[in-house]
Formats: C-alpha cells, structure tokens, sequence
C-alpha cells in the first residue's frame, strides 16, 4: 500500500466525516483532558487495518500514543485487545468511526479470504481477489485479501491484460482478440500479461492454438469440464478457475490442478467483524 495514496485516502475521509467539526465532542469534552482507549475484539476472525488505524491516529493528533498488542493478520478471538491508545479524548472521539468502519471491513475481508485459503491447504492453488470492489476502496479490500493469506489480481484495468467475453464478442472472436492484443502491446512497447477467458472446451481448444497469452480463465467451468481443461493446456499457461466458486467447492476446483481461484464475493459479499474502541 502506497503511503502518499493512503494518507490521501485518510484527508479525503477525516473532511467527510468532520466538516467544521465533531460538535458532540466540542460539546460536551474538554479540549485539555486526556483519556484512554482499547480496541476490543468481538468476533473470531483475523485481524486487519491495524497499520491503517494507527496512520489515521496519527493524522488527527500526532501526539496520540500508540500501543500495539496484535499485528495485521493476527487470528483473534472475543475478548482480545488490538491496541492501546492514550491522548486527547476529542482527538480518540474523532478517530473512533472512522477506524471502526476501515478496521472492521477490512478484518471481514480478511477473514473470508482466510476461510477459502485454509480450505486449500497442501495444494498449490492460490486464492485471488476481483475488481469487484468497493470504489476509492480497493486499495484497503485488497491489501485486506493479502492479510487474510490470498493474492491479488490485477488492481485496475492499467496493469494486466484481461480479455474477458465482450473483448472478445466486440474483437471478432478469440483468434483476433488475441492477434489485435499482442500487436498492441508491441505497437506501445507494453510489457503487461495476458489472460484470456473461456466459456467452454471449444474455447480452451481455440486458446492453445492461437497462443500469445499468459493465462486462461475457465469461467463457470463444472468440475468435469475443468479437469478437461487443465488436462488440455497441460500446463503450458497458468489456470484460473471463475465463476460462483463458493466454500463449498473450493476445494473440489483446486483438486483439478487450477494454479488460481477467483473469488469475487471475497470483496463484495462482505460481513464485516465485529469489534468496538471503548474508553478506559
């Protein structure tokens, strides 16, 4: 995660959320009287935002004090403390919904990311993330998969080829989607790796013999057609397994020898974990 960008993120959010100020606090609080705070765990999961929290902290008063108890990643339980924090009580009352809604999304993230990785485990097959995330967030849901033990796709559509049905249907077919993109790569000197979707077996068939791609995405493959296809490409480009993957047929898909699964839902279908600042 880019600090320039997440310090960007925390201004952006910190004006969104304070306007001309946090009247209840200036209410009701002393400016000069300082006070005490714990980040107490209410759910099982595995922790995540705890750098981002202290970042945002610090951006509201520097001087606020920050203990760490449990690192990113972390496996919690009810009852464990985070961290603790000591300063201003307006400065900790500013800070309180902010982190909770970053922490508590991010650990959900990171949780379910850790259900499907745990579920993998002895086989090689890598667990990634989508786009399909929240926008202006998807720097904090992604950094959230890779806490939680799984791998990041492509960020945007800047970094990585992906020629998905409608680049294909609009390009005149796979053949010429692939031609149209090697030769664009080569026109502006692009150095970005190409993965191909396909629909069915056919698909596959056509794939490896046009060539020029790095990865093919077996999209809403059944369990059948996927040991096909991985029998097919025979390893010559990596595999992606997509399309309503769900806990319970993870494993199943991995057990086809697929290099990655792709999970959207890690990033859309989230539950968010439960935890609360309480002052001491």
């Amino acid at each position: 995660m880019e600090n320039n960008f997440l310090r960007e993120f925390i201004l952006r959010s910190l004006a969104e959320d304070l306007g001309d100020g946090d009247h209840s606090s200036l209410a009701c609080i002393s400016g000069e009287k300082k006070g005490k705070a714990k980040l107490l765990i209410k759910e099982n999961g595995v922790i995540a935002g705890i750098r981002v929290a202290e970042e945002l902290f610090l951006t509201i008063d520097k001087d606020l004090k920050f203990d760490l108890i449990l690192e990113d990643g972390t496996n919690v339980v009810p009852g464990d403390i985070a961290f603790y924090l000591s300063g201003y009580q307006q400065s900790i009352l500013k800070s309180e919904r902010l982190v909770l809604n970053i922490m508590q999304r991010m650990s959900g993230i990171a949780t379910s990311t850790n259900e499907y990785v745990r579920l993998l485990t002895g086989l090689k097959t890598k667990i990634l993330d989508t786009r399909k995330t929240t926008p202006g967030l998807r720097f904090l849901e992604k950094e959230a998969v890779r806490i939680g033990g799984g791998v990041n796709h492509r960020m945007g559509l800047y970094d990585m080829i992906m020629l998905k049905d409608n680049h294909i249907d609009y390009a005149g077919g796979i053949a010429k989607a692939i031609h149209k993109t090697r030769e664009y790569l080569m026109k502006n000197n692009l150095n970005l790796m190409v993965e191909i979707e396909a629909r069915n077996l056919e698909d596959v068939k056509t794939i490896l013999s046009t060539g020029g791609i790095d990865r093919i995405m077996l999209d809403n493959f059944n369990i059948q057609d996927t040991q096909s296809a991985v029998r097919m490409i025979a390893g010559k480009y990596e595999t992606e397994s997509s399309g309503g993957i769900t806990l319970a047929t993870v494993r199943s898909y991995a057990e086809c020898g697929v290099d990655f699964i792709s999970v959207g839902a890690l990033t859309h279908h989230i539950k968010s974990l439960d935890m609360s600042l309480k002052a001491m």
